[in-house]
């Protein structure tokens, strides 16, 4: 396959060259608006032919193979009217016309068109009226209108689309009940690697929102696009240069109202054009610092002897600081009238700092099954069990407060053309990017001691809680474990796409091209264990060591969680452990051995499709689309017994081919139809096909690889209807329908037995499932209705259902990652200075993770977040903001079986933002 691709590479491009001399005229320009601000998404066609095109993210369009002769050519843009003019085309020259749109005036509804947040929105409904496939647009004016740190928090809104959130902002997606290793995030169209150690997923919260332009939701993906995205795939699209001068900033600061420290935010936008308009030069820079935590609860609940109980229990609190710094930058390059290069490059740079406390109350199923408890009360017992406090924090050599450190960094650079040969059209870029997580210095410190005397109450599963029934004891808990763990994770990838367009009709395009994307992956992870050399020296219990008490009584989960004293941090951090006269080190393998590996992946491939306008209201494309993976992977068998490693190896090739086709059908020229039937592919995340073995004796749980594991696939059926408003709004209605095959879920059994590990064990593993069904519809709506006021209404419905999952034939299991319901409401009022919008984001509970059974299952519970933001314009060019984040103190929220059976509650608080903004330009 590679060799026939290459063989047709080089015809093309030896045909491209060959034929330099232009045979017929060119037209092109470029649409920008008032402010010189291109503009994406414009409808530009020639009057009285059926050719017509749509202007690129830099406002660019082009028309070639014209023959010679006057053309008037007619621009359409929502919320801007129209505008036409005349121009001579020549054969054998490429002629330039541009537009300059401004903002009509449009009355509907006593409504007068003015503020900068309706240009933003007109922009991304233009995009999204003429996008060749089903898609969702946001603007960066959109996105900067909402409350929104990060990517991930701008996506939520979108109509089919939900968040599973980590530390309070939103982390992976789920586009129509796909699971996040569903879905693919890419950055100007080439895919962005993960510094996630296990999975494919890129965490949203990586990406501050204001660095992005725009946001692209591809649902039906077109075969010149990446195939791996049964759910979606989400397009960042970065900024472009302007055409003229433009200087924009934002300087905030706000504050946590559960840490009640400050955040300080500040971004910086700077481009212009240079060399009579030849070379264009975009910088961007974002700085974010928030200082905040969560109070967490978690619980493991089992079927005792003595009926439903608490296996462990935990009260979590975290104090973390985030700090994210992201920069970017682009310049392109005008040649010729026919040829141009173009290169961009983003760093983006975020460093957790993160101390926990952690009280742990365990063995209680020991409890439970011997009987051995008292009955206070219905629900509430007394019995002994053991009580662990443990500190995690970091070396003192990275910070005064001696924190972990997470270090995530992704960075990509990206070199391109766009060239014209004759009528045939050539891009082309070359990509490398990657990520990395960095845990240089992380440490924990526990103390620990059976049989304590401890109270359990679980009257109320929702609010469980187990605690020393003697608080006091505290302090007498003895030591138990000191350790350091590094932790190092790399993702890279090395990408290189062709893609050609040819007219084959005046009514016709011909597309196709080739990629190529290489990457590989790699864990390499230690985990050392510390004994004290003299433990008189260095304290037996908590009462001989300097200690904090950690508890609040504003813990917001309940005032009866508080989490007592542990070590501080500080003692932590200030620890010599590689001090051979005070701690004897152990190197323990099994911690980390089966976790490490390295994955390679190459894949190749190459499309065709034609895209035909049949008349002036019907158009298709039709293609297809050939896809070969390659992948080799290095793993690690951990014998616990012999404490031996031992490698493994495996290997995987496999083809895919998927074709597409996208029906499109203009009622008129605001009201549209789309189908597409696709297909897509998901591969499994690169740890799944690693034949490791990962045990945990403590614990007694048991985790593999599979290297059998297939890759996902799905055929995807969408219909949606549009309804375009020229005063910049939307209607739409539409349903879906994905038939997937071996979709890949991860599966936990309890009471397994391994001829290695040992008896009664939890066990987990990837599988492959039979097939699932996923369907539902999708509906929105955004107008402006009277007088400067907007709503902004969408909800989606998904239903699920799975066969062929091990052990479970006769549940009825729903896909995991389905939420049934999602709904986003949005009310704003606006006039020349004022913007004020309250923003409600609504999904209902979900099946996260598939236990051994129903009991087991864990669930991802409903959420609702409440966000408002205001600003207020003084001039043109300067306006304050204010901007409240998650008001209804919505929790991360897990249950297992049921409900009211909480396994985890994590609370964040709001937090509030203000500051200034400026736009300044020519």
């Amino acid at each position: 396959m590679k060799k026939l691709i290459f063989s047709t590479l080089i015809l093309v491009l030896t045909y491209c060259f060959g034929q330099e001399a232009l045979a017929q005229g060119v037209l092109k320009g470029r649409v920008i608006d008032a402010q010189n601000l291109s503009m994406p998404g414009a409808n530009v066609v020639l009057t009285n032919t059926t050719l017509g095109t749509v202007t690129s993210q830099t406002g660019d369009y082009s028309f070639v193979d014209l023959p010679s002769g006057t053309y008037e050519v007619l621009v359409t843009y929502l919320g801007y009217g129209s505008v036409s003019h005349q121009t001579q085309v020549k054969d054998g020259e490429t002629t330039t016309l541009n537009f300059k749109l401004d903002q009509t005036t449009i009355e509907s509804l006593e409504f007068v068109v003015l503020g900068d947040r309706l240009k933003g929105q007109a922009k991304a409904l233009n995009q999204q009226k003429n996008n060749a496939n089903i898609t969702n647009v946001v603007s960066s004016d959109q996105i900067g209108r909402f409350p929104d740190a990060n990517i991930g928090d701008a996506l939520k809104r979108i109509p089919g689309i939900t968040m599973q959130n980590d530390q309070g902002e939103a982390r992976n997606i789920i586009i129509r009940g796909m699971a996040p290793q569903l879905n693919s995030v890419t950055l100007n169209g080439e895919r962005i690697p993960s510094a996630e150690g296990d999975n494919r997923t890129v965490q949203m919260d990586l990406i501050p929102s204001d660095m992005i332009q725009t946001i692209e939701v591809n649902k039906a993906v077109l075969p010149n696009m990446d195939a791996d995205a049964i759910g979606g795939s989400v397009n960042l699209v970065t900024r472009q240069a302007p055409n003229a001068l433009r200087v924009s900033g934002t300087l905030g600061s706000g504050v946590n109202l559960l840490s009640n420290k400050p955040i300080w935010t500040g971004g910086l936008i700077v481009g212009n054009r240079f060399l009579e308009d030849k070379l264009g030069v975009i910088v961007s820079a974002s700085y974010n610092n928030h200082n905040f935590g969560s109070d967490n609860v978690e619980a493991t609940w089992y079927e005792s002897d003595n009926g439903v109980a608490l296996e462990d229990f935990e009260i979590r609190e975290y104090q973390v600081q985030r700090v994210r710094r992201s920069v970017s930058a682009a310049l392109d390059y005008q040649l010729s009238d026919n040829h141009s290069l173009f290169f961009s490059a983003m760093y983006n740079h975020r460093d957790d700092w993160e101390n926990r406390f952690a009280m742990q109350v365990s063995q209680l199923d020991d409890m439970f099954d011997d009987g051995d408890f008292t009955e206070i009360s219905a629900g509430r017992y007394t019995g002994n069990a053991r009580v662990e406090y443990q500190t995690k924090g970091g070396s003192n050599d990275s910070r005064i407060d001696n924190s972990r450190l997470e270090d995530q960094r992704v960075y990509n650079l990206t070199l391109g053309g766009d060239h014209l040969f004759n009528k045939l059209k050539m891009d082309w870029n070359v990509t490398y990017a990657r990520a990395s997580e960095s845990r240089p210095h992380e440490r924990y410190i526990a103390y620990r001691s059976e049989g304590q005397l401890v109270d359990v109450d679980l009257s109320n599963p929702r609010k469980p809680y187990s605690y020393l029934q003697n608080p006091a004891d505290n302090l007498g808990i003895e030591f138990s474990e000191l350790s350091e763990e590094k932790g190092y994770t790399f993702d890279q990838d090395l990408n290189a796409k062709l893609d050609f367009k040819l007219p084959y009709s005046s009514k016709g395009i011909l597309q196709f091209g080739g990629r190529y994307r290489g990457k590989s992956k790699e864990r390499d992870n230690n985990f050392f264990e510390y004994e004290p050399i003299d433990m008189d020296s260095f304290g037996n219990t908590l009462a001989d060591i300097p200690t904090n008490n950690y508890s609040d009584p504003n813990f917001l989960a309940g005032s009866q969680y508080q989490v007592g004293t542990f070590a501080t941090p500080v003692f932590l951090g200030s620890l010599n452990l590689k001090n051979g006269a005070q701690f004897e080190e152990s190197d323990l393998m099994e911690e980390y051995v089966p976790g490490n590996y390295v994955a390679n992946e190459t894949i190749t491939a190459a499309y065709a499709m034609m895209d035909h306008q049949f008349n002036s209201k019907f158009s298709a494309i039709a293609g297809l689309r050939l896809e070969h993976t390659a992948i080799d992977y290095a793993g690690n068998i951990f014998d616990l017994d012999n404490e031996e490693v031992s490698p493994a190896e495996g290997t995987q090739s496999y083809s895919n081919l998927m074709p597409g086709v996208h029906l499109k059908y203009d009622f008129t020229p605001n009201s549209i139809l789309r189908f597409a039937w696709t297909n897509t592919i998901a591969r499994p995340n690169y740890f799944d096909l690693v034949p490791y073995a990962e045990f945990s004796p403590e614990d007694q749980e048991l985790a593999r690889g599979n290297p059998n594991l297939k890759a996902t696939t799905a055929m995807n059926f969408d219909l949606m209807g549009e309804k375009y408003f020229d005063n910049v709004g939307i209607v739409s209605f539409g349903g879906f329908y994905k038939n997937l095959d071996d979709f890949v879920y991860t599966i936990t059994t309890q009471g397994y037995s391994d001829p290695v590990f040992g008896e009664d064990l939890e066990y987990s593993r990837p599988e492959n499932g039979g097939t699932a069904q996923v369907y539902g519809f999708e509906a929105a709506i955004q107008r402006q209705i009277w007088k400067g006021l907007g709503i902004y209404l969408n909800y989606t419905f998904t239903k699920s259902s799975t066969t062929g999952i091990e052990g479970r034939d006769e549940d009825d299991l729903e896909l995991p990652g389905t939420a049934d319901n999602m709904f986003n409401a949005s009310l704003s009022y606006e006039n020349k200075k004022l913007v004020v919008r309250v923003s409600l984001n609504y999904a209902s509970d979900y099946l996260d993770e598939l236990g051994g059974d129903s009991f087991e299952d864990r669930f991802y519970d409903k959420q609702t977040f409440l966000d408002v933001n205001a600003s207020y314009a003084f001039t043109p060019k300067w306006r304050v903001f204010f901007e409240g984040n998650n008001l209804t103190n919505q929790p991360l929220r897990y249950y297992q079986g049921i409900q009211a059976r909480t396994m985890q509650m994590e609370y964040y608080n709001a937090r509030l933002n203000f500051g200034v903004k400026f736009d300044l330009f020519e």
